[in-house]
């Protein structure tokens, strides 16, 4: 029964796709924008209490917000999820240090799907956890920093960024996210006329958290000044799609890499004062939950809201429906194409399940439950706010059947006979783990009562700047 489904469903999708889209001479330009370290808490239409993000809630008022979009807890597997289509035991892409087990040999990602269809591809912003450089990957042109979280060339490894394999220097008060986006305007502006794929690694807001160039003298929030200063430049692309009249024909995706980073999630309150479970790095709701809006007008329904579940791994296939690419037959990907739900052609969205993966621990997830790697079950119908785990002498008929599902999918899918994490399973940066043991020796030395808690925003960001 499962596999006729399947083959319905894909024959109904490819159907659909064709008819769209044949005879069109003009495939749609796609404009992937990714904040970094941006939850659902930082963006005001997901009801963030201390931030105002009006240009983000205008693209969503203009598309389909995403109430369950769900990346990895990580920016290094988030990213390789996102671009390759593949769960990250696929991949190897299991944690921040494990971007050397994918090569251009083993892996496929998203340029070359969609460059053999006529588009032309640029990647600007970070690109630090994965290998080799963009170019190497399919990608036409590209500007890229190292690290995360560079804005001025007085931060240390911010004294140049690279310009399809040149090192340039950044200027003195040159602010590196201004270069990034005169990089993508540019790039729009030569190939308006043609198809054109952009993947947008924006630095906000991740650490090392610094002045903008909007920041008032005196500003004792630089955190909020750089998602207002994030918004404004999303703001900026926007306008000058509409200047160029390309937004008719433009896909834009805007989202989260991962939760909101150690240090500020704690102040990213949502709807009245409400607290959110998890932040970047655990495996709690929060951690891979981010915000996401797609946008493409006169195409995609505007002001729709969905709870519907998906995957950064739900990408690459819905690119490549609309855009009319191809995937090689022995390609196996993990993503499911949503291209005729986003368009709004069916109501039937392809996943009731959601598979999230960092380090040696994962889980899956229905609308209302929970299953990871150690059995523990959870209860997710008070979430984002609340997962208690359910007990294994529950009587729930409901809870006992969510859970054989969930364990059944997990069998099936059986992560720990992919890859493995080659690290200490954490999926962080090994250095970063060190530098955070350090500390709470030191705390421990001076005898704290807050070991383990960071002393503030900036030394936890800074500890976990690492993370990239």
């Amino acid at each position: 029964m499962k596999s006729t489904y399947q083959f319905c469903f894909a024959f109904l999708t490819l159907f659909f796709v064709a008819t769209v889209f044949a005879g069109e001479s003009n495939r749609p330009n796609i404009i992937y924008i990714l904040a970094d370290d941006l939850g659902i808490g930082n963006v005001s239409c997901y009801g963030a209490d201390s931030f105002k993000t009006p240009n983000i809630d205008k693209l969503a008022q203009s598309g389909t917000r995403f109430e369950h979009c769900y990346a990895a807890p990580l920016c290094g597997p988030s990213r390789a999820l996102l671009l390759s289509g593949r769960y990250a035991y696929h991949t190897g892409m299991t944690g921040n240090d494990s971007g050397p087990l994918l090569k251009p040999s083993n892996e496929t990602l998203m340029p070359k799907i969609l460059k053999p269809a006529g588009y032309v591809t640029a990647m600007c912003g970070k690109w630090s956890q994965l290998p080799l450089q963009p170019g190497d990957w399919g990608f036409d042109e590209y500007l890229r920093f190292n690290g995360s979280g560079k804005y001025w060339n007085t931060q240390k490894g911010n004294e140049t960024y690279t310009l399809n394999g040149k090192q340039i220097p950044l200027k003195d008060n040159e602010y590196l996210p201004d270069t990034m986006q005169k990089f993508v305007v540019d790039f729009i502006n030569r190939h308006k006329d043609q198809p054109f794929y952009i993947h947008y690694a924006m630095s906000h807001v991740h650490a090392e958290i610094l002045r903008t160039p909007d920041s008032a003298p005196g500003s004792k929030d630089f955190y909020a000044d750089n998602v207002a200063y994030m918004d404004k430049l999303v703001g900026k692309l926007l306008t000058e799609l509409d200047r160029l009249k390309l937004r008719d024909n433009t896909l834009i995706i805007f989202a989260g890499d991962n939760g909101t980073a150690q240090g500020y999630a704690a102040r990213c309150t949502i709807n009245g004062g409400r607290a959110l479970s998890g932040k970047k790095g655990e495996m709690l709701e929060c951690g891979a939950l981010v915000p996401c809006i797609a946008s493409w007008s006169g195409k995609i329904p505007a002001g729709r809201v969905t709870q519907s579940l998906i995957s950064f791994a739900d990408f690459l296939p819905t690119f490549a429906e609309i855009a009319g690419a191809t995937i090689p037959a022995k390609l196996v990907i993990d993503g499911k194409t949503f291209a005729p739900q986003l368009l709004g052609k069916s109501n039937v969205w392809p996943r009731d399940y959601i598979f999230v993966e960092l380090g040696r621990h994962w889980y899956d997830r229905e609308l209302n439950w929970k299953l990871n790697e150690s059995s523990e079950f959870f209860d997710m119908k008070n979430a984002p706010y609340a997962e208690p785990l359910v007990a294994n002498s529950t009587s729930d008929a409901a809870a006992i059947a969510a859970c054989k599902r969930l364990q059944d999918i997990l069998n099936e899918l059986n992560p720990a006979g992919g890859i493995v994490d080659p690290g200490s399973g954490s999926g962080r940066h090994a250095t970063n783990e060190k530098r955070t043991a350090k500390k709470l020796e030191k705390k421990k030395a001076k005898g704290g009562n807050d070991a383990g808690k960071a002393d503030s925003p900036t030394e936890s960001e800074t500890i976990n700047a690492a993370d990239q």
